[in-house]
Formats: structure tokens, C-alpha cells, sequence
């Protein structure tokens, strides 16, 4: 991966991470601040919510097209502008129609963003596989990270200025993209319509939407088990769901290079399989504890299979990279909708037991047809980077000089080969560690001012006693701070021993022969 390549992955990563904190925060308070700022209705609040989905869900097509007929960084950052305009406007609503008119902005934002991003970086998933789970990993740390935040501040500044701080920071988010001059004029798209391109894709996009329907009914009885079954407040439900979201993003590279040897189709049964699991221990979980390591295998299992339905519907649906992103969102968000629809009159019918054994039934039996889906739309098993793929006969070995030895300068200089451009771009490398530092460190400086820094606290405070640092801090905040602290030790240990090993690999034995033909 070359310099500007990797630019443009750490601006798209910024823009993901900037927009999907605020857009997961607000998902979260939406119901609770509606019916306690506003005194809405649940029957209003469900409207509400439907609205945006709604209107988001009429405007993903319109965004492919706009984003395979204008320069896709432009159409993202025009959309987290939108979306900046729609959080800015739930902190000032005063009423229904005001929020109302509020969650159709946002749904028109939030479709312009995600549609033209993904597109822009379906455009260089050709060149390199692993971007899509890379842009899954950004995702994933924006929302944890904006959770934390969220919590921190909510005491003090309300839900209002919660929405204020999403706002500025889909204002970031738009700016970063509005400058960033990597995204070349747009080509053509191709020809085939929408039409043949569905159907080519409909055995996939079947998959996804079930898998997004039965996921999302989950998460849906999930938030109403914790607030009512276990009486956790708002910041409690948080934190149950914090350590998934820290596996958002630190698992999917690591998930993508597990998909490389096991094949997309492998970890496509696997990964549903995974789904159902945490659907069943949610039945019958005891304790929080078992909810949140259950949450975490879920996490693992949307890592491993949200970047693979991405790429694979950007390599085969013969559409522009915006349609095909388009499509692929379009189906995620009618099977998050039934989803949704279904979970509320089978969790009043049956209770928490109903949902999750429907949806454990529904995720294994996907499963098999994921594995039948990728190969009925010819999707690639273990797909090759563009750069790596060698064409037509190689070239005639060049047969070495026996009594000339090898000298600099000799020579014209050597260019490494496609084989050898691939290997050092699939290099393990420890950025993601740096990047999961400095959020860290910016995150506690801000738990620090709120005096619910763990490791300020574990390093300045007086002496605590051992059950202090391995068992309960007596808060909730100091505790989620150890846990992260745990895991980005854990991180750091697994990258700095990933980036050793393959230098100790690509390192030259003690018996290398020092010239050709020897």
C-alpha cells in the first residue's frame, strides 16, 4: 500500500469513526431523551424513529446514483453535513413536529454519507482486500469512543449538548473529507441496470437482509431485558455493551486475515452460527456479566461478516461502486426494519425467550445459504489483490554470470515484483495499536477532568486495596477504564508480536546464499 493509499484509509477511517459515534449515540438516547425532554408518547417516538429509517431508506438509491455521477468524498461530506444540520436540530426541538421534521434530515444525511464512503472505498478494495474491514474497525472505534464521551458528559451538559458534540463532530467529519483531494473524477458506471443487478445479487441480498432482521430484533429486546429485567439505567446499559464495541475495533483486521485462510464462504456459515449463540445465551443469561462476554462473540461474528457482504456485493454486482452500495444498504436497512417491526408484538407475546429462539432458528438457518449465496454470485473464496495478481507467462529467468558477483551499482535497480508488493502491503503492521493509544489517551484525559479516570486514579490516588484493581473500582466508569486498559495492553502485547514475527520471517536466514547461483 503506497502513501497516498494509505492517506486516503486514514481520512476515510477519521470521516467513518467521526460520523458513526454520534449516529450510534443518538440511536441510543433518541427514545429516552423523546419521552423525558419532550414527553412524547411510545406510540410518537415509534414514529419518530420510523420516520428517519423511513426516509433513509427512500434516499440509499438516490445516493448510488449521486455518488457514481459526482466525486463520492464530496457526496459524503455533504451528507455529514446534513447529518451535523439534523443532530444540531434535536438539541434545539421543542415538539414533535420539530424533531419530526429533524429525523427526516437525518435520515436523508445519514443515507448520502454511508452510501458515497463505502463507495469510495469499494473503489480501492480491488487493490486491497482488507479495506472494507478496516473502515468496519474505524466504525467501530467512532462508537465506542463517542459512548464514553456520551457518558461522561451526559451529567453535565444533558442530552442536548450530547447532540451538540455529535454535531460538531460530523462538522469534522465533513471538513475532512471536503479537503482530503483523494478521490480522481468519478468514471462512468456501467451499464446494467438496477434490475439485472438485484437479481443477480437477490441469493445474497436474501441473507443479509434475514441476517440484519434477526440481529436486529435482538438488539432491540436486548436494550428493553437490561432496562427492565435488570433495572440498569442509561450509562449501565452503556457499559454492557462497551466491550463488543471495543471489538468492532480491534477485530476485524485481525478477523480479516482468519477470512483469508478459512475462505469467505467458511466464515460465512461460521459466522451466523456465532450470532445465534449469543440469541440463546440471551434467553437465559443469569447476570449482566454473561450478556456482555455473550455481546462480545455477536461483535466478533458482525466483524467477520459485514466487510465480507460489503466487498463481495462491490465485486459482483456489476453496478457503479454508489448502486452497489446503495443496494447492499438497502437490504441491511428493510431487515433491521422487519427486524425491529417483528421483536415488539413477539417480545409482548412470548417474552425475551420467544424473540431470541425465532431469531437463533432464523440466524442457523442462514447459515448454510450464506455459504450457497457467495458461490451462486460468484463471489472469489479467498479474493487476491489486484497488485498481486500476476498476468500472462512469466517473464524468462535471467541466468546469473558465474564469475561476476553481484555488485550495487551493477546493475539497473531491481523492482519488486506484484508477489512482493502484496506481501509487504498484507505486512502486519502496528498502526491500528497507535491509533487505539491515542484515543485512549485523549478519552482518559477527558475521563481525568471528570474524576473517573482509572489509570489517573490507579497511578495518583492513594493506595488501593488489590480487590481495587482486579475486581470492582465501586464505579462503573473506573471499571469499564480498567477493563480498556486491559485490553489495549492485550493489544499492544498481540500487535508488537504480530510486526516481530513477520520481520523475523522476512529476515534472511544465517545460510542465505550472498550471491545468485550459488
Amino acid at each position: 500500500m503506497g502513501d497516498t493509499a494509505r492517506r486516503s484509509d486514514r481520512v476515510h477511517g477519521w470521516a467513518a469513526g467521526l460520523a458513526r459515534g454520534p449516529a450510534e449515540v443518538l440511536d441510543f438516547l433518541l427514545p429516552l431523551w423523546a419521552g423525558a425532554a419532550l414527553g412524547l408518547s411510545p406510540t410518537a417516538i415509534g414514529v419518530l424513529v420510523a420516520a428517519e429509517t423511513f426516509v433513509s431508506f427512500l434516499v440509499r438509491p438516490v445516493a448510488g446514483v449521486l455518488a457514481d455521477r459526482l466525486r463520492r468524498t464530496r457526496v459524503a461530506a455533504a451528507g455529514a453535513a446534513v447529518s451535523a444540520v439534523s443532530l444540531a436540530g434535536y438539541a434545539t426541538a421543542t415538539g414533535f413536529a420539530t424533531a419530526l421534521v429533524v429525523a427526516v434530515v437525518g435520515g436523508a444525511g445519514g443515507a448520502l454519507f454511508w452510501v458515497a464512503l463505502r463507495a469510495r472505498v469499494a473503489q480501492d478494495a480491488p487493490e486491497d482486500p482488507a479495506v472494507f474491514a478496516r473502515l468496519f474497525s474505524a466504525e467501530g472505534t467512532g462508537t465506542w469512543v463517542a459512548f464514553v464521551a456520551a457518558l461522561t458528559l451526559l451529567p453535565g451538559i444533558d442530552a442536548s449538548g450530547v447532540f451538540l458534540g455529535g454535531a460538531a463532530a460530523c462538522v469534522v467529519a465533513a471538513a475532512v473529507l471536503a479537503v482530503a483531494g483523494d478521490d480522481p473524477a468519478t468514471a462512468p458506471a456501467p451499464a446494467a441496470g438496477w434490475g439485472p443487478a438485484t437479481r443477480r445479487l437477490r441469493p445474497l441480498l436474501l441473507v443479509v437482509g434475514v441476517i440484519a432482521a434477526a440481529e436486529g430484533a435482538v438488539s432491540l429486546v436486548l436494550l428493553l431485558h437490561l432496562q427492565h429485567r435488570f433495572a440498569l439505567d442509561v450509562g449501565e446499559i452503556a457499559l454492557v455493551f462497551l466491550p463488543g464495541f471495543v471489538v468492532y475495533s480491534l477485530a476485524p483486521e485481525y478477523l480479516h486475515g482468519v477470512v483469508g485462510r478459512i475462505g469467505r464462504r467458511r466464515a460465512m456459515t461460521v459466522a451466523p452460527v456465532c450470532s445465534g449463540v449469543f440469541a440463546l445465551t440471551l434467553a437465559w443469561a443469569p447476570t449482566v456479566w454473561v450478556i456482555a462476554v455473550a455481546w462480545v462473540l455477536a461483535a466478533a461474528s458482525f466483524a467477520v461478516a459485514v466487510p465480507i457482504e460489503q466487498a463481495v456485493v462491490a465485486e459482483t454486482s456489476g453496478l457503479g461502486p454508489g448502486r452497489a452500495m446503495a443496494v447492499y444498504e438497502t437490504a441491511t436497512l428493510a431487515g433491521v426494519t422487519v427486524g425491529a417491526l417483528a421483536a415488539g408484538p413477539l417480545y409482548d407475546a412470548g417474552g425475551l425467550v420467544v424473540v431470541c429462539l425465532a431469531a437463533a432458528v432464523l440466524l442457523a438457518g442462514t447459515a448454510p445459504l450464506a455459504r450457497r449465496a457467495l458461490g451462486r454470485v460468484g463471489a472469489a473464496d479467498r479474493p487476491v489483490p489486484v497488485g498481486a495478481a500476476g498476468t500472462g507467462s512469466p517473464p524468462p529467468a535471467a541466468v546469473p554470470e558465474p564469475d561476476r558477483p553481484a555488485r550495487g551499482g551493477d546493475g539497473p535497480p531491481s523492482t519488486p515484483g506484484p508477489d512482493a508488493r502484496g506481501a509487504a502491503a498484507s505486512r502486519p503492521s502496528a498502526r491500528g495499536w497507535y491509533a487505539h493509544l491515542g484515543v485512549y489517551l485523549v478519552a482518559q484525559a477527558g475521563l481525568a477532568v471528570a474524576g473517573v479516570s482509572w489509570p489517573v486514579e490507579a497511578l495518583l490516588s492513594g493506595p488501593h486495596p488489590a480487590e481495587w484493581f482486579w475486581n470492582s473500582s465501586g464505579d462503573l466508569l473506573l471499571d469499564a477504564g480498567r477493563i480498556w486498559t486491559l485490553v489495549l495492553v492485550l493489544d499492544g502485547v498481540w500487535s508488537g508480536g504480530r510486526v516481530l514475527l513477520s520481520r523475523r520471517r522476512a529476515a534472511p536466514g544465517p545460510g542465505a546464499p550472498s550471491r545468485p547461483g550459488r
